[in-house]
């Protein structure tokens, strides 16, 4: 299940699992965006169910773990991928703002989680991989309300990680620096100096085929050369 898989990292992610052989179920609120990207993946030879799902909405986040189990099978992987940014002084952002990118980059996290989490406690197996930053491990100027959601992630991620564990149960963090996406703007920036999708797709890839006794609990990620 990878939450937010209509464009960029996400879609990147899904098509990666998709060529491991893993059954995929995508979700975004834009219908059009979500079903196009479905397409593009059962060309590409992948088994999809596709849904429009706010991750923000406690109803939207029961119905999609019930609908995917009923679609696919018991959810294996989670990437919380969903997530919102915006950049500009603290002080003149209003509180819908901040609500809408606290909601989608941190809520939505546990939400989701807490709706797969049961079942795989249940069956001892599992991994929830969440889509962080490097902006949740530093503070820049600009990036206040983004980086609290995103220290937050990281506080919930690590918390997350020890009540699972003992579940059998791994949940790790990926931290990329500026990638290559629509997600927010790079005016003036070499996009060929920044990280791109498929890199993050390349990490998520990782922890999920490394060995069955080990726990990679975070991948921090930057460009080689400094953009």
């Amino acid at each position: 299940m990878i939450t937010g898989a209509s464009r960029g990292i996400g879609l990147a992610i899904a098509e990666r699992l998709g060529s491991l052989g893993a059954r995929l179920a995508i979700c975004a609120r834009d219908k059009a965006r979500i079903e196009a990207a479905a397409a593009g993946l059962r060309k590409r030879g992948a088994e999809v169910f596709a849904t429009v799902a706010d991750v923000t909405r406690p109803a939207d986040a029961t119905r999609l773990a019930e609908e995917t189990s009923a679609a696919l099978g018991p959810v294996d992987i989670l990437v919380n991928n969903a997530g919102l940014g915006s950049f500009k002084p603290f002080y003149e952002f209003g509180e819908a703002d901040w609500d809408s990118m606290l909601d989608t980059n941190l809520k939505g996290v546990f939400l989701v989680s807490r709706a797969v989490a049961p079942e795989m406690i249940r069956r001892r197996a599992g991994n929830i991989i969440n889509i962080s930053s490097l902006a949740g491990k530093n503070t820049f100027a600009g990036g206040g309300v983004y980086c609290a959601s995103k220290w937050g992630l990281m506080g919930l991620t690590g918390c997350m990680a020890e009540d699972l564990r003992g579940h059998g149960i791994r949940v790790a963090a990926v931290c990329p620096g500026s990638v290559a996406t629509e997600f927010s703007g790079h005016s003036g920036r070499d996009p060929g100096k920044l990280l791109q999708a498929e890199d993050v797709a390349h990490a998520v890839a990782a922890i999920l085929t490394q060995g069955p006794t080990s726990f990679m609990s975070e991948i921090q990620m930057r460009p080689v050369a400094k953009p």
